[in-house]
């Protein structure tokens, strides 16, 4: 019998690590088989090194802190900010869907603070929908599946949409039992440190991540870390509106009773 697997599609090396390794790991524990996936190569990623370099560097930073995290690693299918809503990227990344058969996606927010991220969670959400149309063809060619998915967002960055409105999550996991181990697989982006402090000005990234966890926490109202998600609607996903992470995670979830209020 195959296990349960959640499969998370983000954009760039790192970003799983910051939002949704905490979750991961929580399904892990449970006994359910986790996905790792960058859909960008990380090539801007370095104010140093050049494009090739960095593509090289950050592939086996982001291979390294999957196997920390206990998950199977996917590679990229673009370089960053050339991550476009074309049917070429989504017939690859209908391929990983149907590969993985994923009970829960995780991915970016619907809409966020660069386009990477809103395209990875655009492909995302339309490649679960695609798992069994038998004539939508992908790349490498992989057999449909018609099964019941559930697909959850995660937070935008900053806590907020591009107009700068705050987000708030529909569910809040408890990640304080794993947030060491989420810290220690962000470490394994080295390179990503003086990238960060040249461009976003975010002094040390493993605070940076300290910080973020416990403001979702704080905004839980209930966790010390925490990491917040929002369901997709289940129309196409699955017969009617589920919610496995409550289901599996139980006690370390908590839903706000705020949301859409």
């Amino acid at each position: 019998m195959s296990l349960p697997t959640v499969l998370a599609i983000f954009a760039h090396p790192d970003d799983i690590e910051f939002v949704a390794a905490g979750t991961m790991l929580l399904l892990a524990e449970r006994g359910w088989e986790t996905h790792y996936c960058n859909l960008c190569s990380g090539s801007c990623g370095s104010a140093t090194m050049d494009a090739e370099t960095t593509r090289r560097t950050r592939f086996y930073e982001s291979q390294a802190a999957a196997k920390l995290l206990g998950a199977i690693w996917h590679a990229p299918i673009a370089d960053d900010l050339e991550l476009l809503y074309s049917v070429e990227n989504l017939r690859k990344v209908a391929a990983l869907v149907r590969l993985v058969k994923p009970t829960i996606v995780l991915t970016h927010a619907p809409i966020d603070y660069m386009e990477d991220h809103t395209v990875a969670s655009r492909l995302a959400v339309t490649a679960a929908f695609a798992r069994g149309m038998p004539n939508f063809a992908t790349l490498p060619p992989a057999e449909s599946a018609d099964y019941d998915t559930t697909v959850y967002h995660a937070l935008p960055h900053g806590l907020c949409d591009p107009l700068g409105q705050p987000v708030t999550a529909e569910l809040y996991v408890d990640t304080a039992a794993v947030h060491a181990t989420k810290r220690d697989a962000l470490a394994k982006h080295v390179s990503q440190k003086h990238w960060l402090d040249v461009s976003q000005g975010m002094d040390s990234y493993l605070l940076t991540l300290d910080e973020m966890s416990q403001t979702v926490g704080r905004q839980s109202g209930k966790f010390t870390h925490a990491e917040g998600w929002r369901r997709h609607l289940h129309l196409g996903f699955s017969a009617a509106p589920s919610d496995p992470l409550s289901d599996v995670l139980g006690a370390s979830v908590w839903r706000n009773p705020n949301y859409g209020k």
